[in-house]
């Protein structure tokens, strides 16, 4: 149920945000071998795989997943805990899947960049660059040949435009009419280049509405904008008038993955950026007292979770083989 007031909804945006800043701060921390701080001592760095921050690019999660119904669907990135957590999956099972925890959504053997969790709609994490669009796609169209109303939310980086599954994606979406929200979280760094050293043309939107697929830019970093604007394309799309596109542009505050210093950046650059906190942005919505009481229950609730991983077993080596394709012919691929 939507909050009633602007005061309830500046809240509940707020705190899906302060919930994943929270949690990619834990995160990081862990990676580099740091949970004593949350109640956990371990010898070495607990994350398994590489770590790939949202940390910035809060507020387009949050205003986004304020719109979505237990019954529609999203697909996300490489960069996906703030989708995971503003879709509604629990905040500790996705550390200890990040931990590579039995408890994890993937009993611990998917990690950071194959979360996924059909019990809230999240289809999941994909570590291919754009290659989450046409699973969006088909699940769109999946919907429509089962005849549920439901719509899918499909997020991707701006790097992703330059990769064939982003023309493939938007051109079946507009052919059949499908509901997909396309969701552009460009935040202008591309691993370690600037995007718009590698993006010819006018950019993401351009290429979305020559494709046929109208939508709208907002600033990425102010989530009241970003929830105007997704509420209204939701809307369209929910009325069956075909795919929407929304181009969030936001900034990656840290590097491509949670060890990745970034030297390769403008200092200046990441200062203007860090100036544009978005949660600082959202804060202003609300009283002093009520925005660090959402951001302290953040903190404990992300400790507990740490707590949790930290403390949960690993897989049993019994189930190496466990969800592994069988090629039929009794060998493992």
């Amino acid at each position: 149920m939507e909050p009633r007031t602007a005061t309830e909804r500046a809240a509940a945006l707020y705190r899906t945000m302060a919930r994943i800043r929270a949690f990619e701060n834990a995160a990081e921390e862990a990676s580099r071998g740091s949970v004593a701080a949350f109640g956990a001592s371990l010898g070495s760095s607990p994350v398994r795989g590489p770590l790939h921050l949202s940390t910035g690019q809060e507020a387009v999660a949050a205003g986004v997943c304020i719109h979505l119904a237990a019954a529609d669907l999203l697909t996300s990135t490489h960069r996906g805990h703030g989708h995971t957590l503003a879709k509604g999956a629990s905040l500790e099972r996705t550390m200890a899947e990040l931990f590579g925890r039995t408890t994890g959504f993937n009993r611990g053997k998917g990690g950071s960049m194959h979360i996924a969790d059909f019990s809230v709609g999240m289809l999941g994490a994909n570590g291919v660059v754009a290659d989450g669009m046409p699973i969006a796609v088909g699940a769109a169209h999946a919907l429509r040949i089962l005849g549920r109303p439901a719509l899918v939310a499909c997020f991707f980086g701006d790097g992703a435009i330059n990769r064939g599954p982003f023309l493939e994606a938007l051109n079946w979406a507009a052919l059949h009419r499908l509901r997909v929200l396309f969701v552009c979280e460009d935040n202008r760094w591309s691993a370690t280049t600037p995007s718009d050293a590698m993006t010819a043309g006018e950019g993401a939107l351009a290429r979305a509405r020559a494709i046929g697929v109208p939508g709208v830019q907002v600033d990425g970093n102010d989530v009241f904008a970003v929830d105007e604007a997704a509420g209204r394309l939701v809307a369209e799309v929910r009325r069956g008038s075909g795919p929407r596109f929304l181009h969030a542009v936001t900034y990656r505050f840290k590097g491509h993955v949670s060890v990745d210093a970034a030297a390769y950046r403008d200092g200046a650059e990441v200062a203007r950026a860090l100036e544009n906190d978005p949660l600082q942005i959202a804060a202003t919505r609300l009283a002093p007292e009520a925005a660090k009481a959402i951001r302290e229950e953040a903190q404990a609730e992300v400790a507990r979770a740490v707590q949790s991983a930290a403390a949960a077993p690993w897989p049993a080596q019994a189930d190496a083989y466990a969800d592994v394709q069988d090629t039929g012919a009794g060998r493992w691929r």
